[in-house]
């Protein structure tokens, strides 16, 4: 039986780029978010992810589901898939990377090969959509 690693992202777009941050001791850029602890809603675990890494709030009623996805997870044996649910959210505060976060940037299409299989889904959608340049 497959393992699933169950996972909630932030999809935040300016000026036709994405939002990505890389964790500490990772050679790889995420959409920011992270896993569902138990019984938390993709709500939940959207408000609390974005905000230990970004240190921003996310305003749950600008909250809108862009899609969810499933790939093979980085860095995990095969067979390992990692879900993400994905949602747009307007936010308040500065974003600033928390202690969790050695580096965010603004990625476009062409840095595709810098994000995991599973963000590599969401790219594809969001250019085919013209929202990604």
């Amino acid at each position: 039986m497959p393992v699933l690693i169950d996972t909630v992202a932030w999809v935040r777009m300016e000026n036709g780029r994405i939002l990505c941050a890389r964790p500490k001791g990772k050679d790889i850029f995420y959409i920011p978010g992270g896993k569902r602890e138990n019984g938390e809603t993709d709500l939940q675990t959207l408000l609390r992810e974005v905000e230990e890494e970004l240190t921003v709030t996310v305003v749950p009623s600008t909250v809108i589901h862009a899609g969810t996805y499933e790939a093979q997870a980085h860095g995990h044996p095969d067979g390992v898939v990692v879900r993400m649910s994905c949602y747009y959210g307007d936010y308040r505060g500065t974003l600033a990377a928390s202690s969790e976060i050695d580096e965010m940037a603004w990625f476009s299409y062409g840095d595709r090969s810098l994000v995991p299989p599973v963000d590599q889904l969401l790219f594809d959608d969001l250019h085919a959509m013209g929202e990604l340049i």
